[in-house]
């Protein structure tokens, strides 16, 4: 993207994409909560996570593997901790209405948990950061695919784990803070996008089969594959090797169901946990004490002056703030993925630009 790329309306855009979800199956409420996530990521800048994703939900909807109606099923429901069998319906959809369900227990209690196994893929995980900051709550969210694999432990050759996303979001006096990080160096997302687009990595954040590093996303396509390095790469990748056993006992451990079962596509197991901050010390302390380290952080001497220091996910929430009112550039891939779609369809991505 640059600064001659077209803009479109934000509004557009969600209204557009829950149309084309629709004419693939879901209902209209299930098909406009996806879309607005969707597109969210976009917002925030996670293009890889945003309406990337759209022309793979709908194919995924079309041959039934994504799941067009029902409710998740209740398997375990105790005050304070629940479990759901997503039965592989919209991911994005699940996660709010999980969310729905946490936010008064929360209130109640205090704390309150979410596992959701057989769940399908679930967008952008800072999509769902922001109802954190709007509800006075710290949300812990992660998420992990037990159908796949492209990242392997720390010191192998073997891909055993998915990137594994973990992130974590609560208000501060000033916005908020929203981590959205996972245990792999780079994502499946971006390394596809570079590798059909002919490019490389900046750094070595792969390893080849024989655990050589590599700059080339193309590794991860060879026989036998390469795998995505976990954080601190190869020197001190036991870190995000161990960020990876924690989502993975989170998600797969808690869930009952992992990646000791049959793989059943592409999915997701995903763990919430929302905390009340005036079930603690109080909103108006917890703020004294983030907005106090945000502070310090914001003012932090830089080292390189051009680039000052900024919170996880500050920059993110300015360019949703800009994108709203002047539009929302698209990374170049997204329109000719839709293409197929639209042609069946009869929509037009196009009607969205500003």
């Amino acid at each position: 993207m640059n600064d001659t790329s077209p803009r479109y309306d934000a509004a557009a855009l969600a209204r557009y994409a829950a149309q084309l979800l629709q004419h693939a199956g879901l209902a209209e409420a299930v098909a406009a909560t996806v879309a607005d996530t969707l597109v969210q990521g976009d917002l925030l800048g996670h293009d890889t996570h945003g309406l990337a994703l759209l022309a793979g939900y709908v194919k995924e909807l079309e041959a039934g593997r994504m799941r067009r109606e029902g409710a998740p099923i209740v398997v375990s429901d105790r005050p304070a901790a629940v479990l759901w069998d997503g039965q592989r319906l919209p991911g994005p959809w699940l996660v709010h209405q999980g969310l729905d369900l946490l936010l008064p227990r929360a209130r109640e209690l205090g704390t309150a948990s979410l596992v959701i196994r057989r769940s399908h893929h679930i967008a952008c995980l800072a999509a769902y950061l922001l109802r954190a900051l709007e509800e006075d709550m710290l949300l812990v969210l992660a998420c992990s695919d037990p159908n796949t694999a492209s990242v392997a432990p720390f010191g192998g050759t073997q891909a055993v784990f998915t990137p594994n996303p973990l992130a974590l979001g609560f208000p501060l006096g000033d916005g908020g803070a929203m981590v959205d990080i996972s245990a792999s160096i780079t994502t499946n997302g971006m390394s596809n996008r570079k590798h059909h687009a002919g490019e490389t990595f900046e750094h070595e954040v792969l390893i080849d089969a024989k655990g050589r590093p590599s700059k080339d996303p193309a590794v991860l396509f060879e026989q036998p594959p390469g795998t995505l390095l976990p954080v601190g790469g190869t020197t001190h990748g036991h870190k995000g090797y161990g960020l990876a056993l924690l989502v993975e006992s989170l998600t797969g451990g808690l869930a009952g169901h992992g990646r000791a079962d049959p793989p059943e596509g592409w999915g997701a197991t995903v763990y919430l946990t929302l905390h009340d901050l005036n079930a603690f010390g109080g909103k108006a302390a917890f703020l004294r004490q983030m907005d106090h380290v945000a502070a310090q952080c914001r003012t932090n001497v830089p080292v390189d002056a051009a680039r000052p220091v900024r919170l996880p996910g500050e920059r993110g929430l300015q360019r949703r703030a800009e994108q709203i009112a002047a539009g929302v550039r698209l990374a170049p891939s997204i329109a000719p993925s839709l293409q197929a779609a639209e042609e069946r369809y009869g929509l037009k991505l196009a009607d969205a630009l500003r």
